[in-house]
């Protein structure tokens, strides 16, 4: 559970999870990684900002209609820095524990 971010099952395996999000405007989400599992992930609608990297730096603004994936074990956060309501649909592959909460990535 993410405040600020509903997520709805769809199809869920032990190697895979697919859904539905919608993320209030505004809203970041808390730093965390999916473990084993990668992340596809296509905006619907609204904009989508992933924070990576040292420091959070690296930094990429999806709109409708693009594709972002995240490697296993990424640590990141994600937000909308839109004035509305943002809708995406997330497909991961993998195995075991799905979210890791975690302190903000170093800056080295």
């Amino acid at each position: 559970m993410t405040p600020g971010m509903r997520r709805e099952q769809a199809v869920s395996t032990d190697r895979s999870w697919a859904g539905h999000v919608t993320t209030e405007a505004g809203m970041v989400s808390g730093w965390h990684h999916h473990g084993d599992y990668e992340s596809h992930i296509y905006v619907v609608s609204g904009l989508l900002r992933m924070e990576s990297g040292p420091g959070g730096q690296d930094v990429v603004d999806a709109e409708p209609g693009d594709f972002v994936f995240v490697p296993p074990y990424t640590v990141h956060r994600e937000g909308n820095p839109a004035s509305a309501e943002a809708t995406v649909i997330v497909v991961r592959a993998g195995s075991g524990e799905a979210v890791f909460n975690v302190d903000r990535p170093d800056d080295t």
